[in-house]
């Protein structure tokens, strides 16, 4: 009986995996916060310290199968802020829900950037990132937006977050899809 040697999975199948997951737990996270978190206010605020938090870990577990940190600075910088703006969140918690919609805005801003910059970085190895550049910049306009809506007067609540976590799920998932639909393009190599 021979051994297997056991390897890691290829840039482009944990992309796929990575991306996948990322949309599951967005979607789930929009369809929550539609649902039971627009009408409990406890929930609501788990969800929006929960947000950045995943976002940090998710950055983190990436960076991680990419070489880790230390390579990966955008991500290091998104790990941090991501884990920043959770503590940033519960605080503003505290002020009013105009106070949070001001620091997703400052967040996404920052997300964004980071995002773009690490699927530029990406590009070259894993190809199939045009949607990750996409998403980083809509993030950051999408902060904008919610720094803008936050001065104002309207009230406001989680299912003012949800779109942009929803375009955030769409993202994820059209770029699993590319990657997919990229590998099955490549011409398949003899052993």
């Amino acid at each position: 009986m021979q051994a297997r040697a056991v390897t890691s999975p290829s840039p482009s199948t944990w992309l796929k995996r990575y991306y996948f997951a990322r949309f599951a737990v967005s979607a789930a996270w929009v369809a929550l916060a539609f649902t039971a978190g627009k009408s409990n206010p406890a929930l609501a605020a788990i969800m929006l310290i929960g947000y950045p938090l995943w976002d940090a870990l998710a950055n983190y577990v990436d960076a991680r199968q990419s070489g880790g940190l230390g390579s990966n600075k955008t991500q290091l910088l998104n790990f941090v802020v991501s884990l920043l703006t959770a503590v940033a969140v519960a605080i503003a918690l505290g002020k009013g829900m105009n106070a949070v919609l001001a620091v997703f805005g400052v967040w996404a801003i920052f997300a964004g950037l980071l995002q773009l910059a690490t699927a530029l970085r990406r590009w070259k190895t894993a190809g199939a990132q045009w949607a990750m550049v996409l998403s980083g910049a809509q993030s950051s306009l999408a902060g904008i937006f919610f720094v803008k809506m936050a001065g104002g007067t309207a009230p406001v609540g989680i299912t003012d977050v949800a779109p942009y976590a929803a375009f955030g799920a769409f993202y994820f998932f059209v770029s699993a899809a590319w990657l997919m639909v990229s590998d099955a393009r490549k011409p398949v190599r003899s052993v």
